[in-house]
């Protein structure tokens, strides 16, 4: 866009849906180049889970408030709305969105990308997409469709878990073959004036750490690059919050998994018998945080990536979590259907885990 010279925003009033993943090469935000370039009239900004600093945890609401570095508004569309309000976009000729997606359908920012784009249509407004790469790379396709009435924030599109575009490619997906159908996938299909704002150099074979841009945490619990793989197997497994923990709270979110009823070292005996291609499994024990001072201990693995590329296309991401889950459920399955039925975990309590290391 600033190679263009920001010319389809010159004369118009612009409204921005970042957060800290939106920055160049140079790790400037996205926020203050718009904000600093001549002839651009950046007038409001919209936060999505997390706030357009970032600052919000998984699941918190998101308030309405000021920038405090420009002064201009920031409406929040995870809060009392998903879906930006007719108020919200008084006044605004064009929308920008730009932030880091990870390539995984649960993710809430292309739920969030699709719901501007419905609210904007019905406003006439323009949407310019910023794209960014996939983390998982282009080639990568698997996972089932999500079902009617099972569409949510969480599942809007009927796509694959893992669906090999990058965001800017999504966006004309969903808005030219009629999938931007409204948070529950119930209503008529919405189309807005789209524009995708290209990358250069970026090839479908290339995984995240081959781009050699900065990666800034799109979300708290995507640290790294290479969390995006990890969230690709156990991120649906968020649905289970209080049955089955998937790292989140300790140093490695979406690298581990596991409940106060598994037997780590039984288990891993077991899927160690799979031969999963590129797959290696250990038993680890760690401390998670739940809340303020309150903790559960777990057994977990450490995945690591070792020769990427090669080993990432060697298997199946999403069928790597289930044979993980539905594997230990077989093997306990009192265990299961005793915490599944409490939906929770004591503190404090013995939890064993395993993970998986991507070898």
């Amino acid at each position: 866009l600033e190679n263009w010279g920001f010319s389809p925003l010159l004369g118009k009033r612009v409204g921005l849906v970042t957060n800290p993943s939106g920055i160049d090469r140079n790790l400037r935000s996205t926020v203050d180049i718009l904000f600093e370039a001549p002839d651009v009239n950046l007038v409001a900004l919209y936060g999505p889970e997390h706030g357009i600093r970032g600052d919000v945890y998984a699941g918190g609401k998101v308030a309405d408030t000021r920038d405090e570095k420009t002064g201009l508004p920031v409406y929040s569309l995870y809060g009392a709305t998903r879906k930006p309000t007719p108020d919200m976009l008084e006044g605004i000729d064009v929308m920008v969105y730009d932030i880091q997606d990870v390539g995984v359908r649960s993710y809430t920012f292309i739920s969030t990308l699709g719901l501007v784009m419905e609210a904007c249509a019905e406003k006439g407004i323009e949407v310019i997409v910023l794209d960014r790469p996939n983390p998982l790379g282009g080639l990568k396709v698997e996972g089932c469709y999500v079902e009617q009435p099972f569409n949510s924030f969480v599942s809007q599109y009927r796509i694959p878990y893992v669906y090999g575009l990058t965001v800017g490619e999504l966006a004309v997906l969903i808005n030219e073959e009629g999938l931007n159908r409204g948070q529950l996938g119930n209503q008529e299909p919405v189309k807005c004036r789209l524009t995708v704002v290209p990358m250069y150099g970026w090839k479908r074979d290339m995984i995240y750490s081959e781009t050699r841009l900065p990666w800034v945490l799109p979300s708290p619990n995507i640290p790294t690059a290479e969390t995006s793989i990890h969230y690709s197997t156990a991120g649906i497994c968020g649905e289970l919050y209080h049955f089955l923990s998937v790292g989140v709270g300790y140093t490695l979110p979406f690298w581990t998994f596991g409940a106060p009823w598994i037997d780590a070292v039984r288990l891993k005996e077991k899927l160690d018998g799979y031969n999963l291609p590129g797959v290696e499994f250990r038993t680890s024990l760690s401390r998670e945080a739940m809340q303020a001072n309150l903790y559960r201990e777990c057994n977990t693995s450490l995945p690591t990536m070792r020769r990427p590329i090669l080993r990432l296309y060697s298997f199946m991401l999403c069928r790597l979590f289930w044979r993980c889950i539905l594997t230990e459920i077989l093997l306990n399955t009192w265990g299961f259907l005793t915490r599944y039925a409490e939906r929770t975990i004591s503190a404090r309590s013995s939890a064993n885990v395993i993970s998986w290391m991507i070898s």
